[in-house]
């Protein structure tokens, strides 16, 4: 399935993916911090945040439409950060260590662009 483009539901009915554009990103342009964190997702850890691998609620809606439980939201680290800080890798797909898409945001859930390889 292609998530970039659109997301079926239930009903068969094909919808836009999201409310606003997904741009994409090479997963070589992303920084090295998220490139990690990738490879941790595929590994299946150990993550370093508790947080790390639980369920996102694609609130903002800005990811395809997807039922609840298929999205997971991956902390990537920040230098000189005190917290988590903003930059996430959320995954989607029925098994977390082989997503059928990922999706980096650097802005705490504001935008989104689909990790191409």
């Amino acid at each position: 399935m292609d998530l970039s483009v659109a997301a079926g539901n239930s009903d068969g009915v094909s919808r836009p993916a999201s409310r606003a554009a997904i741009g994409t990103v090479s997963l070589a342009a992303l920084p090295a911090e998220a490139q990690q964190t990738e490879r941790l997702i595929r590994a299946g850890g150990p993550f370093p945040h508790e947080k790390d691998g639980t369920v996102f609620g694609n609130r903002e809606q800005l990811l395809p439409r997807e039922p609840r439980g298929f999205y997971r939201e991956y902390t990537v680290r920040t230098p000189g950060s005190r917290d988590r800080g903003a930059r996430r890798i959320v995954c989607g797909g029925r098994q977390p260590r082989e997503p059928e898409a990922c999706f980096y945001t650097e802005d705490h859930y504001a935008s989104f662009k689909r990790i191409m390889p």
